[in-house]
């Protein structure tokens, strides 16, 4: 048992917190504060929620302070993330390729194999995370490391080069993603996540502005220390990237229970919301109120790899990653073929990535707000299938803005929609480590579709990219078929489970194996 002083707090994060004493043949827990507070109601025997224990502390507030300290940090080192990813893009229009007479073939490879690396490591990523080290020291070593491989890129001198060091910015880079992912979940409600998903993920329709506007200056260096622009794009941000890196060692926090900025009160607030709140809120479910599994154990990793929803979740993702990775890496390539200049190209990508970001957030919010994710995630689906269809008809030599045009479409689909597909799935995973786990899974497995991203969109197909669009449109129709079958599997699930409970099927089991089930909980509810 973990320190009493409070018994929902002081603890490693709440993946690691003991709250329950089971009382055989009944479906109730016996729990109580440090203090004789009841965490059960005594009229309707259903857990308090965490404003009903601490009706002093104003949930709002608080969560507004959580905000500033957690998700400006998060969102500044994704920012990074996605730039020093995707500004190979810029450099390649700079004269990357021509200077180091790389054919497409090899260019495309140099892209490719980024993702290789990139989705072998992210599931040992969040689990070394999760069982040896803090976000606040794995997040920003990590990042330590991209940053470096990132300015070797600006000192390559061939193929070989380029490739190797393509390799360990996969490598490096991988852990990020899929552990602010589930860091996020530490943190907020299921009802929450996805505003703070959006904001987070929001940085990397920033970083595509900022990476043509960074682009369009650095470039102007060309020649400066002998070097031309374009290595001068890898090794500058590469260098802020390390700066960042270094100040995140203090900026970053890791959970709830060890959060300085929060009282003793609101660390146990934070916690009991997340076990006790987090998948049905202020309600119960055959008058039990479900629970958050928080046991570490092995058996949930086989659990996670064997779940069946992933693969719906995948090919959802998979339905955006490839319009999304493939919109980052050519965005600027695309342009040039409209016949605009390099420099117009860079910067017509800036109010495209700014539109979208704006979006993002705003869609995010409606979302949690309606508590609906299915719904977006499918509009986002069709606004790219609009924007990819108006771009593969129309022609770039007589009508350019009208492929413009169908690109902003296509980007204010893409990036709203990508926190919800990822939201969608954490939502549906219950159990902190197997969530863990899961996450990393699918975001792992969902980022190949960078590497299909990378080998589509083809130096001898343009300037129409009749290829690369129409894979587009493909990936695109699956993610909408994908979404439409897991809405009904999920609905198909949730009567089941009604039906199961009313008849009595659960009545012999304990509160602690119900728990333990997880999502497979006869008292957990799919969201969609």
């Amino acid at each position: 048992m973990e320190d009493k002083k409070e018994q929902v707090t002081f603890v490693e994060d709440i993946s690691d917190t003991v709250l329950t004493e089971s009382v055989n043949n009944t479906k109730q827990e016996v729990l109580t504060t440090s203090d004789g507070r009841s965490i059960v109601c005594p009229e309707t025997g259903r857990y308090l929620s965490a404003t009903e224990l601490y009706p002093h502390i104003d949930e709002k507030k608080l969560l507004r302070k959580m905000d500033i300290r957690i998700v400006p940090t998060l969102a500044l080192l994704y920012l990074m993330s996605f730039l020093d990813r995707g500004n190979i893009g810029n450099a390649n229009i700079e004269g990357l390729s021509k200077d180091l007479g790389l054919t497409s073939q090899q260019y495309n490879m140099c892209l490719t194999v980024f993702f290789f690396t990139y989705c072998a490591f992210e599931v040992p990523s969040n689990w070394v995370m999760k069982k040896y080290l803090s976000p606040s020291t794995w997040l920003p070593t990590i990042m330590v490391a991209w940053g470096a491989s990132m300015i070797g890129m600006g000192f390559v001198q061939n193929y070989a080069g380029l490739l190797v060091t393509r390799i360990l910015l996969g490598a490096t880079e991988a852990g990020l993603f899929p552990g602010v992912a589930y860091f996020l979940t530490q943190w907020y409600c299921n009802q929450e996540l996805q505003f703070r998903q959006a904001l987070f993920f929001s940085a990397a329709s920033v970083a595509g502005a900022f990476s043509g506007l960074l682009a369009f200056g650095i470039a102007k260096m060309d020649g400066v220390g002998g070097l031309e622009g374009w290595r001068w794009i890898f090794i500058l941000e590469g260098i802020l990237t390390v700066l960042v890196a270094f100040l995140a060692y203090y900026w970053l926090y890791d959970y709830p229970s060890t959060a300085k900025f929060l009282t003793a009160e609101e660390k146990a607030f934070v916690q009991h919301r997340l076990i006790y709140d987090s998948h049905i809120k202020g309600a119960s479910v055959g008058g039990v109120q479900f629970v958050e599994n928080t046991e570490v154990d092995r058996k949930y990793v086989k659990a996670a790899f064997l779940d069946w929803q992933l693969v719906f979740h995948i090919i959802n993702f998979w339905g955006i990653g490839v319009p999304l990775y493939g919109i980052s890496l050519f965005l600027p390539t695309i342009l040039r073929g409209l016949g605009y200049s390099v420099n117009k190209s860079q910067l017509m990508t800036i109010p495209i990535y700014i539109t979208a970001s704006v979006l993002s957030v705003i869609q995010a919010w409606v979302s949690d707000r309606l508590g609906k994710r299915a719904p977006f995630i499918v509009l986002g689906f069709v606004l790219i299938l609009i924007g990819m269809l108006m771009a593969i008809c129309s022609n770039p030599a007589t009508h350019p803005m009208v492929v413009y045009g169908g690109v902003y479409i296509t980007c204010a689909g893409i990036y709203p929609a990508f926190p919800g597909v990822i939201a969608w799935n954490a939502n549906n995973q219950s159990g902190s480590y197997k969530r863990a786990i899961a996450m990393a899974i699918h975001i792992g497995v969902g980022n190949m579709s960078g590497a299909i991203a990378a080998n589509i969109y083809r130096g001898k197909d343009a300037p129409r990219f009749i290829l690369g669009h129409s894979v587009v449109i493909g990936f695109v129709c699956c993610g909408i078929i994908s979404s439409g079958l897991l809405m009904m599997f999920y609905k198909m699930a949730n009567k089941r489970r009604d039906a199961e409970l009313n008849s009595g099927k659960y009545d012999n089991d304990s509160i602690d194996e119900l728990i333990k089930l997880g999502d497979k909980s006869p008292y957990f509810r799919y969201r969609f």
